[in-house]
C-alpha cells in the first residue's frame, strides 16, 4: 500500500522502524518498507488486516497524533474487534487540551464511554482502577463548562470514614476532609490554570464537596459528578440522584471490587444497576483491565486480582 504523502514515514513507522516492528510481533503479517511503499505478507485475512491497521495509523498520524506503543497496540486491538468504529477516530478524537497535553479516549470503551455521557442524563462508568472513568468524566465536565453547556460543575465523592476515625485527626472539618476530595483536585489541575481554577472556585461555578453536602439540593444548569460511588450506601445513592435538576448531566463513577463500607453495608453502586438498568436516559459502561492506561503492572494486577474474585465466588 502507499502511505498519503502528508504522512511522515518516521512517525508512522517510529525510530528505527520500531512501530513496524511491534506491527509484525502483534499481526501474522510480515511487514517491509520502502519509500512511502509498506508491504505485507501473509495469508489473506492477516495482510488484509495489516493494511487496515497501517492506515487507521497514517489516519492517525496525518491529524497529528504522535503514536505510541499504547497508542499501535490498541489500534491493533480495535480493527482485530471487527467493530464498525474506524481506530482513528476512537483514538484521534480529542476531548481536552491543556499546557500542550491532549486529553483523549485511548480505548475503545472509553469512547463509547464518553459517547453514552454525551447522549445520557446520567451516566454510570464502572471499573477498576487506571481505566480512566472519573478522569474523562471530569473532562468531559470541564470541556462542557467552557463550552457554557452547563453553569457549574458539582464534583462529589463519600467521605466513607467521616465517623469515628474522621472525628479523630486534627483540624477543621474542611480540613479532614480534605484527604478524600485531593483526587479530584488534583485531576482539575491537569485540565486547567491555578488562576482559572481559583476564579471558578470564587465564583462558585466549580465545587468539590463530600457527598452529604448534596442532601436538600436541586442542582439545576450543572455537570455533575459522584466519584467512588461504591462507598454510597443505596440510600446515599438514591439521594445522589434525585438531586438531579433541569439542564444538568450527571456521572457516576466507582470500582464494585473495592468497597470500604463497614461489613455488612451494600453498596448503592452494586444494588444501583437492578433498579434503572432500562431506564431512558440512563446509561452502564462498564470499562475492565484491558482499559487500564496506567503501567502496564497494572493491568496484571487487576487481571489477577479479578481471577481471585472469581475462584473465591465460585467456591462460596
Amino acid at each position: 500500500m502507499s502511505v498519503p504523502p502528508d504522512v511522515a514515514m518516521v512517525s508512522l513507522l517510529g525510530a528505527q522502524d520500531q512501530w513496524l516492528r511491534q506491527l509484525e510481533g502483534s499481526l501474522d503479517a510480515d511487514l517491509m518498507a520502502r519509500g512511502n511503499e509498506v508491504t505485507a505478507r501473509g495469508s489473506t485475512t492477516a495482510v488484509a488486516g495489516a493494511i487496515r491497521v497501517i492506515e487507521e495509523l497514517a489516519a492517525l498520524v496525518s491529524r497529528g497524533h504522535v503514536l505510541d506503543q499504547h497508542t499501535v497496540a490498541q489500534t491493533v486491538r480495535i480493527v482485530r474487534g471487527g467493530t464498525d468504529e474506524a481506530a482513528s477516530d476512537v483514538l484521534g478524537e480529542p476531548l481536552l487540551a491543556h499546557r500542550g497535553r491532549t486529553i483523549r479516549p485511548k480505548t475503545l470503551n472509553q469512547k463509547r464511554y464518553l459517547d453514552a455521557i454525551r447522549s445520557n442524563t446520567v451516566t454510570f462508568g464502572i471499573g477498576p482502577a487506571g481505566t480512566g472513568k472519573t478522569y474523562l468524566a471530569m473532562a468531559m465536565a470541564v470541556q462542557a463548562l467552557r463550552a457554557k453547556q452547563v453553569n457549574r460543575l458539582i464534583l462529589a465523592r463519600p467521605a466513607v470514614e467521616a465517623g469515628e476515625r474522621l472525628g479523630y485527626l486534627p483540624g477543621t472539618l474542611s480540613e479532614k476532609i480534605d484527604p478524600y476530595l485531593r483526587p479530584l483536585w488534583d485531576a482539575l489541575r491537569d485540565m486547567m490554570e491555578v488562576e482559572e481554577l481559583v476564579r471558578h472556585m470564587d465564583q462558585g461555578t466549580i465545587e468539590v464537596a463530600p457527598l452529604a453536602y448534596m442532601r436538600g439540593r436541586t442542582l439545576n444548569d450543572a455537570f455533575i459528578v459522584l466519584d467512588e460511588a461504591q462507598n454510597t450506601t443505596p440510600e446515599q445513592m438514591k439521594m445522589f440522584l434525585t438531586r438531579i435538576g433541569f439542564g444538568s448531566l450527571a456521572v457516576v463513577t466507582g470500582d464494585v471490587s473495592q468497597v470500604d463500607l463497614p461489613r455488612g453495608a451494600h453498596s448503592g453502586l452494586r444494588v444501583v444497576r437492578g433498579i434503572l438498568d432500562g431506564i431512558e436516559g440512563v446509561a452502564f459502561m462498564t470499562l475492565d483491565s484491558e482499559d487500564v492506561i496506567r503501567h502496564h503492572i497494572v493491568q496484571r494486577i487487576v487481571e489477577a486480582y479479578s481471577r481471585h474474585d472469581e475462584r473465591a465466588d465460585a467456591e462460596a
